[in-house]
């Protein structure tokens, strides 16, 4: 937006980066095997080279007729993945979770392991996921759901909260770990437009309210701002990033899941929402 070019070259692969966690990319090919890639390598000793790149078995879940069933064939059968811990630094706990296609189902693999585990399939349309305080948490229609793991087993998907259906057509939801101190809900509302082209009109933020098991609206970020996309979505405080604006939210134009058609014009709906909540 200031026309600010930053010199900054990275070798990255030619595959489909399906989420972004803990300073990992996570990529996927045509043979759904997942590719876990530490761009900027930061640990004292190690280069490019060294542990940087880790690959994973593909996914095979049983039972499927065919994954890639739907125009979302670009997605490689991976919708949406993450991490729960540096895989360098946490090896043993480290747990690699991604929600598949075609129904947008779980499934999860230790570094370990040598296949997946699928989660119980009666769970569906699972929107977005994000790891918070040892946790999973899972939206499934505004539905926030719950997936506890550790080294030697896993418990069951459990119902957390409800959220209140909004009256008008939520485009998307997002979840974001508020740096460890919160978990938030954020909708997304758009407006299509008879050209093909869409707008963002509204952001609507949610806290998690453990207590009460329900989501209570927010009607600040304070010194925090969001920026928000479909594989990755993080919470940082404003104060320490110059530039950042405080009690904003950055997003772009996530693709739609059915269709990666973005308009003639090409992307166009991404910005800087600044307006009170």
């Amino acid at each position: 937006m200031n026309n600010k070019v930053f010199d900054l070259q990275l070798k990255l692969s030619n595959k489909r980066f399906c989420g972004s966690s803990k300073g990992w990319l996570i990529a996927v090919d045509q043979s759904q095997t997942i590719t876990l890639t530490n761009p900027l390598p930061r640990h004292k000793g190690r280069r490019m080279k060294d542990n940087s790149i880790i690959r994973l078995p593909p996914l095979t879940p049983q039972g499927e007729d065919e994954l890639l069933m739907y125009p979302s064939i670009c997605n490689y059968g991976v919708y949406k993945a993450t991490i729960s811990a540096d895989p360098i630094l946490f090896a043993q706990d480290c747990i690699v979770l991604v929600i598949y296609e075609d129904l947008l189902q779980l499934a999860f693999i230790k570094l370990k392991d040598t296949r997946w585990t699928y989660v119980d399939r009666r769970w569906k349309m699972l929107e977005d996921v994000v790891c918070f305080q040892d946790n999973f948490y899972l939206d499934n229609r505004r539905t926030l759901l719950s997936f506890h793991l550790t080294r030697r087993s896993h418990t069951k998907v459990s119902l957390i909260a409800r959220a209140k259906k909004p009256e008008d057509p939520c485009f998307k939801t997002y979840l974001v770990n508020s740096n460890e101190e919160k978990l938030l809900m954020v909708q997304r509302f758009i407006w299509d437009f008879e050209d093909g082209t869409r707008e963002m009109t509204e952001f609507k933020i949610f806290e998690l309210d453990y207590a009460k098991c329900k989501w209570i609206a927010m009607d600040t970020l304070l010194d925090a701002a969001l920026f928000l996309g479909d594989k990755s979505s993080v919470c940082v405080l404003a104060s320490k990033f110059p530039g950042c604006q405080a009690n904003c939210i950055y997003y772009n134009h996530d693709a739609d899941r059915m269709s990666f058609d973005v308009g003639p014009y090409g992307p166009h709906d991404f910005g800087v929402y600044t307006t009170d909540f």
